[in-house]
């Protein structure tokens, strides 16, 4: 029988134990040896949410299967909420999926095609996208908490600021934002500009008769 593998992290998931692709992959390889399948191609998605189907790899092998002769009969993925987590898509490609003849197994949760395996199988996609909104929910608790405190969630930070690393009450390290006196002095002919009505074209026009440059690039 011919397999293909499908291994997912998302971007918070890539440092957890035993969810990294390599050991996703290991474990997928070591069960098609095991049951004497063959491996005719791996789909990887890193940093990818599967609570969306937007995923270069997902889609690539969805349109294998669409192929008038696709290559493989199974899909293999280490849980089934690699796969999807939104209970709608995991029913909608499964079926879609099942109609061309290809079968997706989760090698970590045996599930048979009895009412009862079907019923586990419910229990466990639904699970698996509470567990989701229950993680985005918490994330988000902890970004906001985070930026009251000051420290910075990520992402570059705005002309006239720039990241300094410190140590929270705890020891842990964190980057807050601190004024670039530099560049806030530009920021500040910038308003002044501004406040005098001067366009968007004269303001670029002044920058330049000063020589004065953006933080990347050469044009304003």
């Amino acid at each position: 029988m011919k397999v293909a593998l499908y291994a997912r992290v998302s971007s918070n998931q890539q440092a957890e134990k035993n969810n990294s692709i390599p050991s996703q992959l290991r474990l997928l390889h070591e069960y098609a040896l095991k049951y004497n399948m063959e491996v005719v191609k791996e789909y990887v998605d890193e940093g990818e949410s599967a609570l969306s189907i937007n995923r270069p790899a997902f889609l690539e092998m969805i349109g294998d299967t669409k192929k008038r002769f696709p290559s493989f009969q199974v899909i293999l993925v280490w849980k089934l909420s690699r796969f999807a987590r939104n209970r709608q898509d995991s029913i909608l490609y499964k079926s879609m999926l099942k109609k061309r003849g290809i079968e997706v197994i989760s090698i970590s949760e045996p599930i048979d095609d009895t009412p009862q395996g079907q019923l586990m199988e419910g229990m466990i996609e639904v699970i698996d996208e509470f567990y989701s909104a229950v993680l985005a929910q918490e994330t988000l608790r902890g970004m906001v908490e985070n930026a009251r405190k000051g420290y910075r969630n990520g992402g570059f930070p705005i002309y006239g600021y720039r990241n300094v690393r410190i140590f929270d009450e705890k020891r842990n390290p964190k980057t807050k934002y601190e004024i670039n006196e530099t560049e806030a002095k530009v920021v500040k002919l910038i308003f002044e500009l501004y406040v005098k009505r001067n366009g968007l074209k004269n303001i670029v026009m002044e920058l330049g008769s000063k020589i004065i440059k953006p933080r990347s690039g050469t044009y304003w």
